[in-house]
């Protein structure tokens, strides 16, 4: 079992524009839901024989802040381990589709980081019996959150195993989306999800939140370690399902960002200039984007 672990870290930025911004106003704070009538509920799509994904229908913004984030369901024949758990006004809407799916309990939540938006749900999964990891890193970040009530009780530090009904899942701590985003991996089924180190819709921009630690050098050498593994199916924090061959697209259209970023930072443009340039050349820097270039500002100076 992962070793537990609870040292605190001071908190740093606050950016305040958006809800899903680079800084302590994330979506782990954005709790209420949106106003106006619910989007469709999420749906599941198999992805092998015992492993799903639960993402949400047309995987735009407006379901993210309903709805949070995809959630990898894994059955045995013994138990039922997921990989985040979206908001917890989505717990009901999970539970249903659990049973559609297995009979067995939920004896495993891997949280791939503190974001309410996958980790909202975990203290709702807890009393219902599950054991709730994830990152001691990321558990720093829960501590320091504005109205956090409840944490889990069992973290790991670098990398753990798993064995759900003997089946191997193999947890890696990595630094990019936050300062301790976990990777889970699946090896027989060839499988790995990654959590917010990758998002694959059109309407939700890879970031990274610089107020919980993640950084865009640090993304790059953890996609790079992502695709050292052994995997043809990737299973991000929102928006469908990607090939091997498409997360590698995606670390280089954000490498590219960073470093067309540098070089504007260094021409010093301000950031609705930078903002303009990213959106014309690489489609990025709009929307939830807008809210990262001043740390992204910070970083590359």
């Amino acid at each position: 079992m992962p070793r537990t672990h609870s040292s605190r870290t001071p908190a740093t930025c606050l950016l305040s524009v958006l809800i899903y911004s680079a800084g302590s106003l994330s979506i782990l704070h954005a709790q209420a839901p949106p106003a106006g009538p619910p989007p469709p509920p999420p749906k599941i799509e198999k992805i092998k024989d015992n492993l799903y994904v639960i993402e949400n229908e047309h995987a735009t913004f407006d379901e993210l802040r309903y709805w949070g984030g995809n959630i990898t369901v894994y059955v045995t024949g013994n138990s039922v381990l997921l990989v985040d758990c979206k908001f917890d006004r989505a717990h009901e809407d999970l539970m249903a589709k659990l049973k559609t799916l297995s009979d067995k309990p939920v004896k495993y939540v891997v949280l791939t980081h503190n974001h309410a938006d996958h980790a909202g749900g975990a203290e709702q999964m807890e009393a219902q019996g599950a054991t709730i990891l994830i990152s001691a890193e990321d558990r720093k970040n829960m501590v320091h959150a504005a109205g956090q009530k409840w944490f889990p009780t069992v973290t790991y530090i670098g990398q753990a195993q798993l064995f759900p009904g003997g089946k191997e899942v193999d947890l890696r701590q990595m630094r990019g989306h936050t300062r301790g985003d976990t990777v889970v991996y699946f090896p027989a089924e060839r499988v790995v999800t990654v959590g917010d180190l990758l998002t694959t819709s059109d309407d939700i921009p890879n970031i990274v939140t610089y107020g919980d630690g993640g950084n865009w050098t640090d993304w790059e050498a953890s996609i790079n370690e992502v695709l050292k593994m052994d995997f043809d199916v990737a299973i991000p924090g929102h928006g469908p399902v990607v090939t091997k061959a498409q997360v590698v697209s995606y670390r280089d259209k954000m490498v590219a960002v960073r470093e067309r970023t540098r070089v504007l930072v260094r021409e010093k443009k301000s950031p609705e200039e930078i903002a303009q340039t990213l959106i014309k050349e690489f489609n990025w820097g709009k929307g939830p984007a807008a809210g990262a270039i001043p740390g992204m500002m910070q970083e590359l100076r």
